[in-house]
């Protein structure tokens, strides 16, 4: 997993090839994502059928760039090539250096090892079908299963959680309310630091990174709106 302290910030190019795989895979994909670095690109690939119908609310919502292509001739796939040409692109005009393909194609095998042979980093995010030959061709492979997928949870209480305090950390200012909200601890915030430790030998992680973390995936994400005047409260 990236260093968050490093001077050195991803930067994460996200490439859906929407024809392969379903609409739900593209939250998880994003979060995944997020503990790497910066996503600068967010593209989703498709013929008209797909971006047309059930794809384009999705792209919508998380600002993706829809790549619609066009079938001149049967048995031909333009998204599939279009993809692949674009993330080539967008690695030789160092746009970006981390690329999270989210497909179960096995003919991106190739794409993966020539990414990696020029020092990207690739992550590919698919479903259970996906062969051996496309998870062996990354970094990691996340494995995303629609039957797998957890109901949505209450917030959670109890212990504090395993993030490290003793970095120097700027507390956002308590917003003036006319009520106290209650405090909270949502779901998502237990999730985080799970998926965080997941990867350190101490089973911690800084609350900065963690921070940086929340925010990838949420951009409006404050500790305000759970009751709490900064994160560090929030993780205690």
């Amino acid at each position: 997993m990236s260093n968050s302290n490093s001077p050195h910030e991803a930067r994460v190019a996200v490439l859906v090839d929407c024809d392969n795989v379903p609409t739900d895979i593209v939250e998880h994909a994003l979060l995944m994502v997020a503990q790497f670095g910066r996503v600068v690109l967010r593209r989703g690939y498709g013929n008209h059928n797909t971006l047309a119908n059930k794809w384009q609310e999705v792209l919508v919502r998380q600002a993706f760039t829809p790549c619609l292509q066009y079938q001149y001739a049967s048995g031909k796939n333009t998204a599939d090539i279009a993809l692949a040409l674009d993330a080539l692109e967008a690695l030789f005009d160092h746009r970006a250096d981390t690329f999270c393909l989210v497909t179960s194609d096995s003919d991106f095998s190739y794409l993966c090892r020539k990414l990696r042979e020029r020092g990207a980093t690739v992550f590919i995010v698919g479903e259970p079908k996906t062969p051996d030959a496309l998870r062996n061709a990354c970094d990691q492979f996340f494995e995303w299963d629609r039957t797998a997928k957890e109901v949505a949870a209450p917030e959670v209480q109890g212990n504090e959680l395993p993030v490290l305090k003793s970095e120097a950390t700027k507390e956002e200012p308590p917003r003036v309310e006319t009520k106290p909200l209650p405090k909270r601890r949502p779901r998502f915030l237990v999730e985080a630091v799970t998926l965080l430790t997941g990867d350190t030998s101490e089973g911690k992680v800084g609350l900065s990174a963690l921070g940086q973390y929340l925010k990838r995936t949420d951009p409006s994400f404050s500790p305000n709106l759970y009751g709490h005047s900064g994160l560090l409260n929030m993780v205690k």
